[in-house]
């Protein structure tokens, strides 16, 4: 079931591409051409960027720019702004050319320790959002064009809509509600018991149950691409209420669909391996350590969105990191519990679960660091 994580990423890459409405053409990709500054001695680290804009093509085009947070740019010798976080943003090259004269223009961006990828320049065709532009003691600073209040609106609403589907869940099913969620079940391996093993997974209970898990799932999946990846959405779909719900609506449904077909692999391969009944046990003990996982991930992405929205992104980039390790920990103790309690030779096992699992995890979070990161 933790594949179902596994699941939940690959879904976000693939139901974006389904719901795209608007597509932001980049006409021009600076990324090759940045230069690293000449370091002043061999072992100091570097402290400025260089590239060269060309202003001549594209005039009616617009030139998108990331830079990391404490950056100074300079444009030609003229200091343009500085940040004090990261800052992202689009401004037409006329404008450009009209506030600095010339068709050929020297960017120059100065921190400690940057290095090449950490600045970014593009030439798009879509505007896409704006930016908001503040005055700082003379110093023009960009302010990333960022709706957080929009945001937490969608995230709590959402929130309460995965809390009322749990509360129905729980006095429909409350037996099934309660296994579910026991922690102490990922120590005493209950699922690997003949009286524990669930053997419906196709049934109204266990599939809504499912249902609720992978809603949970796609709002924080949803949370984490409007924090990394905004420009990246807006590109392809408007970031209003209505289409952050849709996001994680459609998310929901697609993991949903990723869900049933990773159990039917692993009833295959249990199959193919010869482990008998082995596919019930093997899902839903994954499926109790990613729930409680998720639950502590909404948690943490709440207490930031509502109290510390600058802190947001490291939570999130911590919070990943770390159900990327709990997942890694699970397929062990999985491994270590069907060793002691089932008696399967190791190798066997060891190659079971890295096709059915470890395999596709690491695959598809490799695919979420390229699109997140």
């Amino acid at each position: 079931m933790k594949k179902n994580i596994s699941k939940t990423f690959l879904l976000f890459v693939l139901f974006f591409a389904l719901i795209s409405q608007a597509f932001t053409q980049v006409l021009e990709d600076y990324g090759p051409k940045w230069q690293e500054g000449e370091r002043e001695t061999w072992f100091s680290s570097n402290d400025r960027l260089l590239l060269e804009l060309d202003l001549q093509t594209f005039p009616l085009a617009y030139l998108s720019f990331e830079f990391p947070d404490h950056s100074v740019v300079f444009v030609g010798e003229k200091l343009w702004f500085f940040t004090d976080q990261d800052t992202a943003f689009k401004v037409k090259v006329e404008d450009f050319k009209k506030e600095f004269s010339g068709d050929q223009s020297h960017l120059t961006v100065f921190k400690n320790g940057i290095s090449l990828g950490h600045a970014t320049a593009k030439k798009v065709l879509n505007p896409g959002s704006t930016s908001e532009r503040v005055k700082h003691d003379g110093v023009l600073a960009v302010a990333r064009d960022f709706d957080r209040q929009g945001i937490r609106n969608f995230f709590v609403v959402a929130l309460l809509i995965c809390f009322i589907f749990i509360a129905l869940y729980k006095l429909a099913y409350p037996f099934i509600f309660e296994m579910m969620i026991k922690p102490i079940s990922l120590l005493n391996a209950e699922d690997f018991s003949e009286s524990g093993s669930l053997q419906k997974f196709f049934s109204a209970d266990i599939l809504f149950y499912v249902f609720i898990v992978n809603l949970l799932l796609s709002l924080e999946m949803a949370t984490g691409l409007m924090v990394f990846r905004q420009e990246w959405l807006e590109a392809r779909i408007e970031l209003t209420f209505a289409g952050m719900v849709l996001i994680w609506a459609v998310g929901a449904f697609l993991l949903l669909i990723l869900t049933v077909l990773k159990f039917t692999a692993i009833r295959v391969l249990s199959y193919l391996f010869d482990l008998g009944k082995l596919e019930f046990a093997h899902f839903f003990y994954l499926l109790r350590l990613v729930v409680i996982a998720t639950i502590g991930l909404i948690f943490i992405s709440a207490f930031y969105l509502l109290n510390g929205f600058s802190l947001l992104k490291t939570a999130l980039e911590l919070s990943f990191a770390g159900f990327f390790w709990i997942y890694i920990l699970g397929i062990v103790g999985l491994f270590v519990i069907m060793v002691n309690r089932l008696g399967f030779k190791k190798y066997h096992l060891f190659t079971y679960l890295c096709i059915a699992e470890l395999v596709p995890f690491l695959i598809l979070a490799k695919l979420v660091l390229d699109l997140g990161y």
